[in-house]
């Protein structure tokens, strides 16, 4: 008996010091079955097997000896350590390569969380998981589904691809490829990937960037889209704080107001969601689009501010304007969508059907249901000009204290100068073109009517002076009313001319957000990840 004894406790010893190769097993019952199972040893019974450090439960098994192969059958159970258990119906496992495959009900729970799929590989060698036919992963934060992925044991990582969904109480994502860590909640998207805000609707696409799934801050810098509720916002790259309801963006920004038709452009956007606010600069362009016929208007800074039904935009710093039939300079654009009311600030100045118009303000009312233009007003020291079509020194002009304009199809049709008036205008021949008269008439007030932006009638609303001229008795003084300048030089006759005297001016300086850096984009785990994912 002690000879037994102490033989038992040889092989004890024996088997545990070189477990690192072979497999401890035990059971109520075992026997073997060559014929029915050649090779293998069955247990039945609370069967236990132990390898390195995992410990394996069930109720019966074969063990095959000469391969160091187990195979576990019925409420099998492994562990390793404290911290992995795993379960399912059915369990192979080869000591040599420390490779487990597990079917049937599987479900594999560490402190962070619990997957469950049909089919699961586990890599022991590389402390690796990975299945290929659908699981779904759950912790304190997400719940994770995709028909491919690889999980990291020891950076708690999940490489996901393929119908990948990542759900919680307030956001739902889509994606074919990301990684996401289950000890942070951070994930990583590597390809076509939207978030959606199931509380609002907001969405967010991109085909590479950054999530917190925790703190609701995102990062993209591929096809970055924030789908808001009243706005699109596009961007080279994208940063999104949810909570604080903050977004920036940055290079080739495009913001389309889903409400009115209106788009803004830039290199860098700010958007505050609670304020209905967006700050835009560097190249800033807003667009408004009236019967496929755009208005540019250009500025160093753009602020949009307010809900659709109360939206001011205002546009600061040598700012111009393109538009088919109508162009314009000022210093600044004050603009209420509401009213319709557009005011152009300091030494303003505006090109119509060939009159260029000026004054101290310049008013411009728009129809707020059909957006076109309707009537203008030019405060104080108001002045058109427009030359003379067949001459290079002639100017038509016209001035006075106040003038107010009415448009007909974007057209001006009706002038009224209202205090001071004065003008000078040149009279051809209808048929030889030849200028056969010069006017020059001082009135309170005067009314013209304009066709194809020429004077076609005048009409004194009180007493005037003036005198007709024959050309070469015109007073050469008398030419260019006091106050007189031309300013074609300054016309923007194209959408592009509208920038470009910026390389001349300097970038406003951006506010403290332009400056927050999002978290590592990079995936810490590999650096090289996006060229191995474009790879694929």
């Amino acid at each position: 008996m002690k000879k037994i004894l102490v033989f038992t406790f040889l092989l004890i010893s024996f088997l545990g010091f070189s477990q690192s190769k072979k497999m401890i097993y035990s059971a109520e019952q075992q026997y073997v079955d060559e014929s029915k199972y050649p090779g293998a040893t069955v247990l039945i019974g609370n069967v236990k097997m132990t390898h390195e450090g995992a410990i394996l439960t069930c109720k019966q098994a074969l063990f095959y000896q000469k391969e160091n192969f187990f195979k576990a059958l019925e409420n099998v159970t492994i562990k390793q350590g404290d911290t992995i258990t795993q379960t399912s119906d059915y369990l192979d496992y080869d000591a040599n390569s420390k490779q487990a495959l597990s079917w049937g009900n599987v479900v594999l729970k560490d402190p962070e969380m619990t997957l469950t799929t049909d089919t699961l590989q586990f890599d022991r060698l590389n402390q690796k998981l990975y299945y290929r036919s659908y699981a779904t992963i759950k912790d304190q934060t997400n719940t994770l589904n995709s028909k491919n992925g690889n999980y990291y044991l020891e950076t708690k990582k999940f490489t996901a691809t393929t119908r990948v969904t990542v759900v919680n109480p307030e956001h739902n994502l889509e994606s074919n490829h990301l990684d996401y860590y289950t000890n942070s909640g951070l994930t990583y998207l590597y390809g076509p990937s939207t978030i959606t805000n199931t509380q609002n609707e907001n969405k967010i696409y991109c085909e590479r960037g950054f999530y917190n799934t925790k703190t609701d801050i995102s990062y993209f810098v591929k096809n970055a889209k924030l789908f808001l509720k009243e706005r699109t916002v596009e961007g080279d790259s994208l940063y999104y704080d949810k909570k604080q309801g903050f977004a920036s963006a940055t290079n080739n920004i495009q913001v389309i107001d889903t409400v009115k038709n209106f788009v803004t452009r830039g290199n860098y956007a700010e958007i505050f969601e609670e304020k209905d606010s967006l700050f835009i600069i560097e190249k800033a362009v807003a667009i408004s689009i009236v019967d496929k016929d755009s208005t540019f208007i250009h500025g160093d800074t753009l602020l949009i501010t307010g809900a659709p039904e109360k939206r001011i935009v205002r546009t600061y710093h040598d700012v111009k304007i393109f538009k088919s039939d109508l162009q314009g300079k000022c210093d600044s654009i004050h603009t209420d969508q509401k009213t319709g009311i557009t005011k152009m600030f300091r030494n303003p100045v505006l090109w119509s059907d060939g009159n260029q118009i000026t004054g101290d303000t310049i008013h411009l009312l728009s129809n707020v249901e059909t957006e076109k233009l309707d009537s203008l007003k030019v405060l104080n020291n108001a002045f058109i000009v427009s030359k003379d079509s067949l001459s290079i020194e002639e100017y038509n002009q016209i001035k006075g204290r106040n003038m107010f304009g009415k448009f007909k199809e974007n057209k001006l049709k009706l002038l009224l100068v209202k205090g001071n008036a004065e003008s000078v205008y040149y009279n051809r021949n209808e048929e030889t073109g030849i200028i056969e008269t010069i006017t020059k008439e001082i009135s309170s007030n005067i009314e013209f009517t304009l066709e194809n932006g020429q004077i076609a009638t005048i009409k004194y609303l009180k007493k005037s002076e003036g005198k007709t001229y024959p050309p070469s008795l015109f007073p050469s003084e008398d030419k260019k009313l006091q106050g007189f300048i031309w300013r074609e030089s300054e016309q923007p006759k194209t959408k592009e001319d509208i920038f470009k005297d910026d390389n001349n001016q300097k970038n406003p300086v951006k506010s403290d957000k332009d400056f927050i850096k999002p978290l590592i984009m990079n995936d810490p785990e590999d650096n090289t990840k996006e060229s191995t994912s474009k790879n694929k």
